[in-house]
Formats: C-alpha cells, structure tokens, sequence
C-alpha cells in the first residue's frame, strides 16, 4: 500500500533534519509523498520542493499555525496554498514577530529560576531557522538542567508551567479564513490535543470549525489510538472534511517520533493525499 506523511517539521522550524535531508529520509522510509508542515513559516517549503523533485516523490506543501484555544492547544495545518497571497504573508509575518517576542520571556522565566540560556546558544541549535521551545527545551538537556526534552516541556515548558509564555494571537476563525483566501486547504490538527473529555465535546469543536470553513481532520497521528483515530474518520464523514494524517516528525526534538511510523504503528494512506488534492480542486 502506497503511504504518505503529511505532517513534519524541519531546520525551518523546530525540526532537527534540513528540508532536502527530510525529503531524502522520506524516500528512505518508502513513502510516496511528504508533506512540510513547520510551524508559521514557509521558508523550507521551495528547499523541500526541489529536494522531492531530484528523489522522485511527491511533495505537499504546508504550514502548521498555532492558535487561540480555551483548553489543550489547537493547531491548524494548512496544505497547497499560494504561497504569495499577500495576506496569507502578513500573517505569517504577524506570527512570525510573536514568536520572536516570546522567547525573550521565556528565557527570562528560567533565569528566575536558575537555568541560564542565551540567545546565541538557542540560534546554534535552530541552524539559522525560527526558534521555538523545542529548541530552548533542547538546550535545556545539553546543558543538563533536564533529562530529555519532554522532561523539559512537562516542567518548564508546556503551558501552566513554570516557565511558560502565550504566543498564539490567531483566532481559529482566522487561521483558517487566511488559508482558504490563498486557496489552501485548512485541516484540525492532532485532535487529542484538545484535550475534549467526551466524544461530545470533540463533536462540538469539529462541528463549529466546520462552520467557519475548516475543510480537514488529521485523524492518523502518533498519539491517536486506533478507538481514537476511528472516532476521528467517524466525525470526518459526518462534516464531509478531508481525512488526513502526519507522524509530528521533528527529529532530535521528538526522537521517539519515526517518519512516517510515528511511534512505530503509525500508516497514513496515500489517499489523504488523493483527498487533499480533491478538496483543493473543488474549493
């Protein structure tokens, strides 16, 4: 069966593998296509484009925008948008300087704390691309204030922690309004993440998405289980979204994460692919 993997993170990002060297793993794994998805950047996607183009395997290009959500956290993964749409880059501009600004809190929060990281230290690890906690947590195991950088999101870094700072100034509404303004197509991102309590709940989100314009539901992923991920496609069908899937690849950042395995058992057809392209069309 033809595979895919449409949700991963590069040196763009918060990724530990360059764009091309992405791509190049993914034709190592057997994937027939790969999507980049970092996050509030395209910077990596024409890298990863002309990478797929010399490996032969088919490239989705993508973004991954963090936004406001009353509980858990909420990501919206857009796929085969104009890349130029003058307002998709504003936005991404927009995101991109509240990014910047929150990481001088966060260092700030752990001096308060006795755990010293400067900035340069943190552009060493990210190689040149937009730095985010991944990095600061990763920083955080070199320099050994923390066993592994899960231990460091858990303890500082996630929110509620003791050295964590908002970031996220989209609305889903927006999010998803300024990837179908450039003609992408707006997908819910890992839906566990919402930490919704009943299948209620979850019904509900999807249902209000839906109406602002969402289009997809990310129901293959490394932290869905098979209950989990049948409820997902169950509420796919019921809203007519798009079926999509992604391990969250990062590399060094999340190296229990596989691409295209996720934690080992992770499959994504390669009809989310077909679908993205079929939701693309009829937009």
């Amino acid at each position: 069966m033809k595979t895919c993997d449409l949700h991963t993170h590069t040196t763009a990002s918060d990724g530990s593998d360059s764009p091309s060297k992405l791509v190049e793993k993914a034709l190592e794994a057997g994937l027939s296509a790969i999507a980049v998805t970092d996050h509030d950047t395209t910077a990596g996607l024409s890298e990863a484009e002309m990478a797929s183009k010399r490996f032969g395997i088919e490239f989705v290009p993508g973004v991954e925008l963090s936004v406001n959500f009353h509980k858990g956290n909420m990501h919206i993964l857009g796929y085969l948008m104009d890349q130029e749409d003058e307002r998709f880059r504003q936005v991404l501009t927009r995101v991109q300087k509240a990014r910047a600004e929150r990481n001088p809190k966060i260092l700030a929060l752990l001096a308060d704390l006795g755990l010293e990281i400067s900035m340069d230290e943190l552009k060493e690890i990210s190689k040149g691309g937009q730095i985010g906690r991944p990095h600061i947590a990763r920083a955080m195991v070199e320099k050994g204030y923390v066993r592994s950088v899960s231990d460091a999101f858990e303890k500082y870094l996630k929110r509620g922690a003791k050295a964590y700072a908002p970031k996220s100034i989209l609305s889903p509404k927006e999010a998803i309004q300024v990837i179908r303004g450039a003609k992408g197509v707006p997908v819910l991102a890992h839906p566990f993440s919402l930490l919704s309590e009943t299948r209620e709940e979850l019904d509900e989100t999807v249902a209000s998405l839906t109406d602002e314009g969402l289009m997809g539901l990310e129901c293959y992923y490394s932290e869905h289980d098979d209950a989990f991920t049948s409820l997902c496609i169950s509420l796919a069908k019921k809203y007519g979204l798009v079926v999509t899937g992604g391990s969250d690849y990062h590399g060094k950042a999340k190296p229990y994460i596989k691409l295209g395995r996720g934690k080992g058992n992770l499959v994504i057809p390669y009809s989310c692919v077909e679908s993205l392209r079929a939701a693309k069309s009829n937009a």
